[in-house]
């Protein structure tokens, strides 16, 4: 049973990534506005999150200097409250499934940027350079394939919708137009490009503030403050804020306390016992689950782009893990368990520090 347990908790994690997009779509689609429902997750997180943080490193506390400080806000801006703001409202154009394909997207958009920055190293003269950059390749011909091309449309069960909302039962058995379709996909990879900068350039930060707690849950507060701003601009209508007992209240808690909460030890105990490739690799898991459960339990119409522009892109991101495990070993020697195992150990307190999109995250 212990063999099989950090198998049973990866299926755990990407089922909670699942009810994420699920739930986020199943509130959008009920007319909840989506700047309302990104203040109200973040604030659900930062609620969670204070009190943890407070008991478990107030003694780590560190004098916050201003330049780290302004780091941190738009760290937060950007990484966070953009991310999310402009990923709600994809899936509104689009689908919860898209939004899970997206997600195997977003190791392969992070290791760009970080090539890009010079933080990483493509070397096209290896085996493991060549499997990076098709990598790439596999992703953004997966992202084409999804924007641009839809093919037949396939069919499960029936088409109902689960929260039954009365606005929308006559157009589920309709998809988005193609320019709603494709102004989503592009709006997507907008999202997963700010959140792929997010977790490229919070280590440097991380070092000047190194309580991991402390500053993820200083993270989730600014970005509750500046999703606040934007939500109040935008909306203006008292009863959009309104949550009730509702799916708008369910998807609320879930995402701000069961997504950051749990994931946040699940995903760190993972790196700990079968590293972060082995969580990475889990990821397509996510994408399988939402696609049915969509069909199932929100109606929604798969179609066969959306099929094949997964599969690329779920390709897109094993090749970019092969090539970087491959270029891992080529790299080690002697040194290889001793590079591991502080990689694990570096990754691990990463993802303690991150409050996953959805997409990622």
């Amino acid at each position: 049973m212990k063999e099989k347990k950090p198998f049973l908790i990866v299926i755990l994690i990407q089922a909670i990534y699942c009810g994420m997009f699920l739930l986020s779509k199943a509130a959008l689609d009920g007319g909840m506005n989506n700047f309302v429902f990104v203040f109200y997750r973040q604030a659900a997180a930062t609620i969670f999150l204070a009190p943890l943080a407070v008991f478990f490193e107030r003694k780590k506390a560190l004098p916050l200097s201003l330049v780290t400080f302004c780091k941190i806000f738009l760290l937060s801006l950007f990484g966070i409250v953009l991310s999310l703001d402009i990923y709600g409202i994809a899936i509104v154009y689009t689908s919860a499934t898209l939004a899970a394909a997206i997600t195997n997207c977003l190791p392969v958009i992070t290791f760009f940027l970080a090539v890009l920055l010079r933080m990483e190293v493509l070397e096209l003269r290896t085996i493991a350079g060549v499997a990076k950059l098709a990598g790439i390749l596999f992703c953004i011909a997966g992202a084409a394939t999804l924007a641009f091309y839809k093919g037949p449309h396939l069919k499960f069960f029936g088409q109902h919708h689960l929260f039954g909302h009365p606005k929308l039962e006559d157009h589920l058995v309709h998809l988005p137009s193609n320019k709603a379709w494709i102004k989503g996909c592009f709006l997507f990879l907008i999202s997963s490009t700010f959140w792929g900068l997010w977790l490229v350039l919070q280590a440097p930060v991380m070092k000047s503030y190194p309580p991991k707690l402390l500053f993820t849950t200083l993270q989730c507060f600014l970005s509750s403050i500046q999703s606040f701003a934007i939500a109040i601009a935008f909306e203006r209508d008292p009863s959009q804020w309104k949550l009730g007992w509702n799916v708008r209240l369910l998807a609320v808690a879930y995402c701000g306390i069961v997504v950051t909460g749990l994931t946040y030890y699940l995903q760190a105990w993972v790196i700990e016992k079968k590293g972060p490739v082995f969580l990475a690799m889990s990821t397509p898991l996510a994408l399988i689950m939402t696609m049915f459960s969509s069909a199932i339990l929100l109606g929604e119409i798969i179609s066969l782009g959306s099929l094949l522009g997964g599969l690329l892109l779920v390709g897109g991101l094993y090749s970019v893990l092969w090539g970087k495990s491959r270029e891992q070993k080529v790299n080690g020697g002697s040194s290889l368990t001793v590079e591991g195992d502080k990689e694990s150990s570096e990754l691990k307190e990463e993802v303690a520090s991150k409050n996953p999109p959805p997409l990622f995250v």
